[in-house]
């Protein structure tokens, strides 16, 4: 894959108005009718690289697919949990990271697709996903999650409610996490005129939405408000020119006081979920992830 500069993926992501759903309320709920009435495809591109075994089924109504290596057996599983807002569904580049995943660190990785805004909501998805974090240990003994955005916050609070119940998982892979729904921190707004993806007001609509009954300050919704102490290893992917990242500051504060095994990423300049772009800073961070996932199937073999 050629690597895009970095200097243009800002003007470009303005140019075609990857921001329209953030930057007002009314962005944000003229995307949530769109969605709502045609909704987007959500299966793997064809010609998929790299080349993988892919997997359909159902679970608990959701659609589920698993990549498996194409000629190994997988030394573990990871959970792959997409971004998109809450209400946008899985992208291409979501699939091409969850393909190279389990292609170079030899993981089967599994790839809900949960319910989305105006239909689903962050109890849904949390059920959803710690229900298949739970069945892949029945299988491995490695067993990880991993998201990107509003994925990143579903799966951290699926490691929060496991660690509750006892389970410790063996990794969690965040990239540009969404962590505190109030975007309340003070230094967003130092941020924001940076940040040419996402903005507070049409955050706050899709967070309230994806909130349902529960408070936003429930870990379920902004898992910067649990306890950290007693989850497995984290890592962290972060950009500075992303409104998230002071949340994500905050959070590497908070995870390394509580004893917490982490991996924190910071690339000043980078934007929002820049490990999914095509760019060199999001191959090395690729490239990293995929290490991380290694040195998980790596300790399996010697257990």
């Amino acid at each position: 894959m050629i690597a895009v500069p970095a200097s243009f993926i800002p003007p470009y992501l303005r140019a075609v108005g990857a921001n329209e759903a953030f930057v007002s309320a009314e962005g944000a709920h003229r995307r949530v009718r769109e969605r709502a009435l045609r909704p987007r495809p959500f299966g793997p591109p064809p010609r998929l690289r790299p080349r993988v075994r892919i997997a359909a089924r159902r679970v608990h109504r959701w659609p589920v697919y698993t990549l498996t290596p194409p000629q190994r057996d997988p030394a573990g599983s990871v959970v792959y949990v997409h971004g998109g807002g809450w209400v946008n569904e899985i992208a291409t580049q979501h699939w091409r990271l969850a393909a190279q995943i389990c292609a170079e660190a030899n993981m089967q990785v599994v790839v809900p697709i949960y319910p989305l805004v105006p239909f689903g909501t962050a109890t849904q998805a949390l059920d959803g996903v710690t229900s298949l974090l739970l069945d892949q240990r029945h299988t491995f003994r490695r067993v990880a999650v991993a998201g990107d955005s509003a994925g990143g916050q579903i799966a951290l609070s699926a490691a929060l409610a496991l660690r509750d119940q006892g389970v410790r998982l063996d990794t969690t892979v965040l990239i540009s996490p969404a962590l505190d729904l109030s975007f309340g921190n003070p230094e967003i707004p130092r941020v924001q005129p940076h940040d040419p993806w996402l903005a507070v007001p049409g955050g706050r609509v899709l967070a309230d939405l994806w909130a349902g009954d529960r408070a936003i300050d429930d870990p379920a919704v902004s898992p910067l408000a649990g306890e950290l102490a007693g989850l497995g290893p984290i890592t962290v992917f972060t950009g500075t020119h992303d409104v998230l990242n002071p949340d994500a500051r905050q959070f590497a504060i908070k995870a390394r006081a509580a004893g917490v095994d982490l991996d924190y990423h910071q690339v000043d300049g980078q934007v929002h979920v820049y490990p999914l772009l095509p760019t060199r800073a999001g191959a090395a961070a690729r490239a990293s992830m995929v290490a991380t996932f290694r040195h998980v199937a790596a300790e399996r073999s010697t257990a």
